[in-house]
């Protein structure tokens, strides 16, 4: 048995949820917050046998898509003046992380 790990985007979530049960895989849902932009993420913990990994991986894969996002970014001594007028920057947000874990063992009560 493993255990995948998946951070994935709130904006992603549906989809992927979507296309995990509609393949017949059980999945627990943690909310969970990134750390760069602390916008909003996902944590499923997924359980496959080993053969079905891949089959996992690519679904979550099709489903998550990173995006560019426009942020403004203060310089860190720009402090309360008001006087700075931040230029946003572009950065890529979105997708999805995996960590696929051996499972030593696995117990439905």
């Amino acid at each position: 048995m493993k255990l995948i790990i998946t951070v994935v985007h709130d904006r992603d979530t549906a989809r992927v949820s979507g296309a995990l049960r509609s393949a017949g895989y059980g999945f627990t849902v943690m909310a969970s917050t990134g750390g760069f932009l602390r916008q909003g993420n996902v944590t499923l913990m997924i359980g496959a046998e080993p053969d079905a990994v891949a089959d996992v991986l690519r679904l979550i894969d099709e489903n998550c898509h990173t995006r560019e996002q426009f942020v403004n970014v203060l310089p860190p001594d720009a402090g309360s003046t008001g006087a700075f007028l931040p230029t946003p920057i572009s950065v890529s947000v979105g997708g999805a992380v995996a960590f696929v874990v051996d499972v030593e063992q696995f117990h439905k009560f």
